[in-house]
């Protein structure tokens, strides 16, 4: 199982090899999109919410801006699946070895992958926490799509 921190050392790698220039913000523990976006100072819109989800028989994770919620029907037709549900905190917690609240958007870290809502980037500089309800990281959103190369679609409303 992974620890919160080594998630965080994780992510910092893979920025640096991307030459990706970000901060990190240390703060009280956040457990909602709202708290998380007051703490840091910035936008609900501009926080990256990744959901863990299925849909028929894989996982993957959505990244949509904090201030809306998953489309479930739009996503579940773009991608072909008859069913698409959240994952149980169980299933967040055996795939990512975190707490759901948590997690970063990268699905690529945990093998998962990753799609993303177009309308995340509309904020220049995106939010997440990072592994651990204590950490945010901030960084631009043109940069998150280089070192993740999500895919790109209409998944939220």
């Amino acid at each position: 199982m992974e620890t919160p921190e080594s998630v965080f050392e994780r992510i910092r790698d893979l920025l640096a090899q991307h030459a990706v220039p970000f901060e990190v913000l240390r703060h009280e523990p956040v457990y909602t999109s709202q708290q998380a976006a007051e703490v840091r100072g910035t936008t609900l819109a501009s926080g990256a919410k990744a959901l863990v989800c299925r849909g028929d028989d894989r996982f993957v994770m959505f990244v949509i801006p904090a201030d809306r919620k998953l489309a479930s029907g739009e996503a579940r037709r773009a991608e072909g699946w008859r069913k698409l549900r959240f994952a149980t905190r169980e299933e967040v917690e055996q795939l990512t070895g975190l707490q759901p609240g948590s997690i970063p958007p990268f699905g690529s870290l945990f093998g998962l992958a990753t799609l993303c809502d177009r309308r995340l980037g509309q904020n220049e500089i995106i939010n997440f926490n990072a592994g651990d309800h204590r950490i945010s990281v901030s960084m631009r959103y043109e940069d998150y799509l280089r070192a993740e190369q999500p895919q790109l679609g209409t998944f939220a409303e």
